[in-house]
């Protein structure tokens, strides 16, 4: 029989893939951001991989970012057309779980969720086809105060600081009816103002001589218009005089004080935080058209051009497709792959050991191996993460296998009867003796079992 020909592995793009001393801290992050969640009331669910097709491209998806579901080998009586695709965001899911389990659920309901997502995307730095968010919601029904819009940024910005990030982030806010009001007060019908949005979008990737061209030339606006359109975007940091600065562009409407009367709420509500940590940015139109009122992202300031790691807004009514209720609600997402990949590719992660063991016990002899595997059992049952070393090989050995994964305790069992138990405490480097049903790490600072907890 010939050789079989071997399959090369290799690296998918746009599909990130850990090693596991960066998997292990990936984790950690995970954990951090949903004792934060929690801390705030969130409560979690998980939704399916898949949604009806239908429910995704009905509330702001493109049919490009999808993909769909189908068997490689299909049945006859399978329909032609895919009805199941993986969902693009976790938002869309959230509202079909809540119109579907709304008789089951106390409002206002708070959830949060921290799933992997799809997105058939161009894949490039930070921008991925398979990637984690971890999103937080929270929707009610008929009406949603203004207050939840402050808690939103406050929830994200807590997150950022216990992440310990070596680069600053900064919270940039506005509100979609100050936008729209502002447009609408410039004649611009409704027709044409998510083209318009859009277009405003590119501000800050191809610059603003780039946008108002495009404004005119492909939208047809005068010039005037365009020139205006582009003056509310440079609105930026303005505080308290965000209000002065939007009507001395001399357009007043209904919608637009309301949205600057919302948006100086929740900036006010935040204003206790760090100066320049959250501000006022009316250039964020954010894409997806379910948003109606409070929009956010967060990004990297003195790198705007890598683009957002976290964002979200308010929408009134994104359960309509599924209920008849009106239910507004918020809600923000964490990009935590994108945030994570770039502190990998900075070099800003330092990874001081990926196995969960905190002790090895070796195996001193094939005749020791049932006393190994007992003392192991009795340091699990009092919360230790242990491993017994699989064979009764060299001592070199076991002691370089606990090295590399940077284990920080060697158990020694009896070498022969009669003997005492002994730990190793590796970055001490000190040996004593042991009991390993009364044993604990030295409580201080150093031990790197602590650390480790």
């Amino acid at each position: 029989m010939g050789k079989q020909e071997k399959y090369k592995p290799k690296s998918i793009s746009g599909y990130p893939e850990w090693l596991p001393e960066q998997r292990a801290m990936e984790v950690r992050w995970m954990d951090m951001i949903r004792e934060t969640f929690e801390s705030y009331g969130y409560c979690n669910i998980e939704t399916p991989s898949v949604e009806e097709l239908d429910a995704l491209l009905a509330k702001g998806a493109t049919d490009k970012e999808i993909y769909t579901l189908t068997r490689l080998q299909a049945e006859e009586d399978d329909s032609s057309e895919a009805r199941l695709a993986l969902h693009f965001d976790l938002t869309v899911p959230f509202a079909r779980y809540t119109a579907q389990h709304f008789n089951d659920l106390i409002f206002p309901f708070k959830r949060y969720q921290m799933q992997r997502v799809w997105r058939g995307e161009r894949p490039q730095k930070g921008r991925f086809r398979e990637f984690y968010q971890c999103d937080i919601d929270v929707i009610n029904i008929d009406h949603l105060p203004l207050h939840f819009d402050a808690e939103m940024p406050l929830v994200m910005h807590e997150i950022y600081q216990k992440l310990d990030l070596p680069e600053k982030v900064q919270i940039r806010m506005s509100n979609r009816k100050i936008l729209i009001g502002y447009l609408q007060g410039l004649g611009i019908e409704d027709v044409q103002m998510t083209d318009v949005t859009r277009v405003l979008d590119k501000l800050e990737k191809i610059g603003e001589d780039a946008v108002a061209k495009e404004l005119v030339d492909e939208l047809g606006l005068s010039p005037d218009v365009a020139e205006k359109s582009l003056g509310l975007a440079k609105i930026k940091d303005a505080g308290e005089g965000l209000a002065d600065a939007v009507f001395a562009l001399g357009v007043r409407n209904e919608t637009l004080d309301e949205g600057v009367e919302e948006l100086s709420f929740v900036l006010k509500a935040l204003s206790h935080l760090p100066k320049g940590d959250v501000i006022d940015d009316l250039s964020i139109v954010r894409g997806l058209d379910y948003y109606t009122g409070t929009i956010l992202e967060a990004c990297f300031p003195h790198d705007p051009g890598f683009g957002s790691i976290g964002s979200g807004g308010r929408y009134d009514d994104l359960t309509g497709s599924f209920i008849n209720k009106n239910m507004p609600g918020i809600g923000v997402s964490i990009g935590l792959s994108r945030l994570f990949s770039r502190m990998i590719d900075k070099g800003y992660l330092e990874f001081d050991g990926f196995a969960p063991t905190e002790i090895l016990v070796v195996q001193p002899s094939d005749d020791q191996y049932a006393c190994a595997l007992e003392t192991g059992q009795i340091l699990r049952k009092r919360g230790f993460n242990v491993e017994v070393f699989h064979t009764a090989t060299k001592l070199k050995k076991q002691l370089a296998y606990a090295e590399k994964k940077k284990i920080p305790y060697i158990w020694f069992p009896p070498f022969a009867d009669g003997k005492p138990h002994e730990v190793k405490d590796m970055q001490a480097r000190e040996q004593c003796e042991a009991d390993p049903n009364t044993w604990s790490p030295e409580n201080n600072e150093k031990s790197p079992m602590q650390k480790k907890m």
